[in-house]
């Protein structure tokens, strides 16, 4: 199940959607050249030809990832690329989600439509109530790690596997080397498994240990489980070509040698079809139609035509353009005392320009200070150079320090103290290389106790967001989605007290073909805490959550949370969360524990006062639900300081999950120069394969994009979205409102930080 709200991009996206992103980040104007010859005192700007400084740039290959067509390279695409790329040909639609992680790791997603092949299998399709004549739809995820990186004299080495964890229509292993020549770039491999299959070479790694000459033909059989025992067995093959860039630049060559002979594919195999390999010859053209897109045509087999597309972006090239508020100009404020002074008109001001919302105003002797939630600028010495710029515009002279304390649902998370006469002399470049940062210092708390002048926070609040929830790939359909709004209300009852509630109006879906009710699969004992979702969706109006949260703030880095109520669209409860983190520093730990009881879905305000349902649609057949349960975890949060994981959380829970599984949730990801963070997570608990289901246990990606990327207004919010390849009951979270870590980032920033983009 794909969630999406605000917008996001989605993880397979229409090329439409792609393209609008991409090309915010990609430069679609030409390079040019500009000529010193002065003609009538005018001068000529001459644009470059195509057949100008060509420049290697890698494409991606069927299945997605750098490669040529059927088969990888060992090389790498830039750091932070990523790609959105699709190929179709009679038996195979591949949809494929790239992302280069790291200089050395490779991410790849994919759906596969086997084409005249349903769920269901065969004879008449449109006679199973189920999936219909859905096409047969596999998952994959592959990843490459380079070992070697390309020197004069030696080429770039990586190794790779397909369909990791997978259902085994692809999975295979690989090791190739890829050194370019001038215009031309060669690659030789060896492949193992779906890659190797023509065997045209003995497996070198027998020849070490028998246990490497077969290639156990077993799976563990529920997807998602990782075959290590399948890795580099059985037999090997010899695969090789070449990619040559034209002088034309936009148009690149690939010839390649397949290490596959498609005799063990998935519609030889299980639908009879013919796909006899004439030729392992293949030769294909890609041609490059801007700096973000491209399309491809590959023959291949000798009688097979592939056609497809490749959309791309870099997350560490992607950069902001906006339509801002403009800079006050630093000026004499005339006037004498604080008395004097707007101080409504100086909160409006501090939220217009500086982004300083629900501002108050206090006065400490000689020192203003701002109370605010920065809702602006990721960068926050935009923020301080904008908010001292209208403090020192609106207070008398004498005023010589300006605090701003940053604030977040009540939590007090930072202050910056700014020097009014340093601030000044930056401001207006009175010494060389003069920046506001000079003035002003960020440090821990001091809480001292000042006069309030100003107070701006607002009690009741009400918005809407759109929301797009998606799933991919489902047997019913292969792509279900809902569309709706959120409308969302909240009310402080005290300084630290706040009372929120959302509903949600669906405005239009096709759940109508989403059958997945109570599995029939033997997992009748594991109580149903995600996989009852289709019955919380029926209503079009419908209660998402309502609850009371108290934040405290006990100082020193110590924040805590308490909440009770309805606390996500499946979960009623009552719980706390305690969380320190250190200024400054690269490591938190929280802990949280909920008493939960799982919602009726037939009700807006009812849950659950039994184990044991009687499922409506057969009343043979029962399941079981959480009517009182426990949920918590102890978490540590950790950013490497290491070159090779440079910009990277890890995130390491361990406690119980929602349907009563003890394990270890982990967490990793990646933040690129633009801000834009890839993640992935997975879920390892007591639950047995078979007591999980399909899928054997939970796993994810997700990605966050900032709202600055995507708009032409400066913003701190963001957009995200998950994918989950299959959602299941074990491993499952409680989808709380609040997040301490989420809610003092500004202690040590991570979603916050600032474009590094230039």
């Amino acid at each position: 199940m794909l969630k999406q709200k605000l917008f996001p991009l989605s993880a397979v996206c229409t090329a439409v959607t792609c393209a609008l992103l991409m090309t915010n980040s990609a430069s679609v104007l030409a390079e040019t050249a500009r000529a010193e010859t002065t003609i009538d005192s005018s001068s000529i700007r001459a644009e470059k030809s195509s057949f100008d400084d060509i420049e290697y740039r890698t494409s991606q290959m069927n299945f997605g990832g750098v490669g040529l067509m059927q088969m990888p390279t060992g090389r790498m695409a830039p750091e932070g690329e990523f790609n959105f790329s699709a190929s179709f040909n009679n038996e195979y639609y591949f949809y494929n989600v790239s992302l280069q992680v790291m200089p050395w790791l490779e991410t790849t997603i994919r759906y596969t439509q086997v084409q005249d092949f349903f769920y269901s299998g065969g004879g008449d399709c449109s006679q199973n109530l189920f999936s219909g004549c859905t096409k047969y739809t596999d998952k994959g995820i592959d990843f490459k790690l380079r070992l070697i990186e390309e020197g004069y004299y030696l080429p770039e080495v990586s190794v790779g596997m397909r369909d990791f964890g997978g259902t085994g229509l692809f999975d295979g292993e690989f090791v190739a080397a890829t050194k370019r020549f001038g215009s031309v770039d060669f690659t030789l491999g060896m492949a193992w498994g779906y890659m190797g299959t023509s065997g045209n070479f003995t497996n070198p790694l027998c020849k070490a240990s028998d246990k490497y000459c077969e290639r156990p033909s077993d799976y563990k059989g529920n997807g998602g489980s990782v075959d290590f025992e399948r890795w580099f067995k059985g037999d090997a093959a010899i695969y090789g070509g070449f990619e040559y860039q034209t002088p034309y630049k936009p148009l690149t060559l690939k010839l390649e040698y397949d290490g596959n002979d498609y005799s063990q594919d998935f519609p030889v195999v299980r639908g009879g079809v013919d796909m006899t390999q004439h030729t392992p010859w293949n030769v294909g053209a890609v041609y490059r139609f801007t700096d973000w897109g491209s399309a491809k045509v590959s023959y291949e087999r000798g009688d097979t035509l592939t056609l497809g597309f490749d959309l791309s972006t870099n997350f560490n090239e992607m950069y902001s353009v906006w339509r801002d508020t403009e800079t006050a100009e630093l000026r004499p404020s005339g006037v004498e005392t604080v008395d004097d002074i707007d101080m409504a008109a100086l909160a409006e001001k501090l939220e217009t320009v500086a982004g300083y919302e629900q501002a108050q105003i206090l006065v400490d002797d000689n020192s203003i200070v701002v109370k605010g939630t920065q809702v602006k600028y990721r960068d926050r010495d935009i923020a301080l150079e904008r908010g001292a710029t209208v403090i020192a515009n609106a207070v008398p002279s004498y005023i010589d320090t300006y605090k701003i304390i940053e604030n977040d649902k009540s939590l007090e998370l930072t202050e910056t103290t700014v020097n009014a006469q340093a601030f000044k002399a930056a401001a207006n470049n009175n010494y060389l290389n003069a920046q506001t940062r000079d003035a002003s210092n960020t440090h821990e708390l001091e809480r001292k106790k000042s006069v309030i002048y100003h107070d701006g926070r607002e009690r009741f609040d009400v918005s809407i967001s759109p929301n797009l929830a998606q799933s991919f790939g489902s047997a019913e359909n292969f792509y279900l989605y809902s569309l709706g709004l959120y409308t969302n209300a909240s009310f402080w009852a005290l300084n630290n007290v706040e009372l929120s509630g959302s509903l949600y109006v669906n405005l239009i879906d096709n759940y109508d073909k989403f059958n997945y009710t109570v599995p029939p699969d033997g997992t009748d004992q594991t109580p149903r805490v995600r996989t009852l979702f289709r019955s919380y969706v029926d209503d079009p109006i419908r209660l998402d959550r309502l609850q009371l949260t108290w934040f405290e703030d006990y100082g020193s880095g110590v924040y805590t949370q308490a909440y009770g109520g309805y606390l996500e669209s499946m979960f009623a409860g009552v719980g706390g969360e305690i969380f320190y983190r250190p200024f400054n520093q690269n490591w938190a730990i929280g802990a949280d524990m909920t008493a939960i009881s799982q919602r009726d879905p037939e009700s807006w305000f009812g849950t659950f006062d039994q184990e044991i349902q009687v499922n409506p649609d057969d009343s043979s057949r029962t399941y079981k639900v959480i009517d009182k349960g426990t949920t918590g975890f102890i978490t540590g949060y950790y950013t490497p300081q290491w070159d090779f994981l440079s910009d990277t959380l890890l995130k390491v829970g361990v406690g119980k999950f929602l349907a009563g599984d003890i394990g270890t949730r982990v967490d990793f990801s990646k933040q690129f120069k633009s801000g834009v963070i890839a993640g992935a997570f997975v879920s390892l608990t007591d639950m047995t394969t078979e007591e999980y289901g399909e899928g054997s246990y939970t796993k994810g990606f997700y990605v966050s994009i900032p709202f600055d990327l995507v708009t032409v207004k400066p913003s701190s919010s963001r957009a995200g979205f998950t994918w989950l390849p299959i959602t299941r009951d074990g491993g499952q979270v409680l989808n709380k409102q609040y997040n301490l870590f989420d809610q003092t980032d500004a202690r040590s920033p991570w979603f916050q930080r600032p474009s590094s983009v230039k």
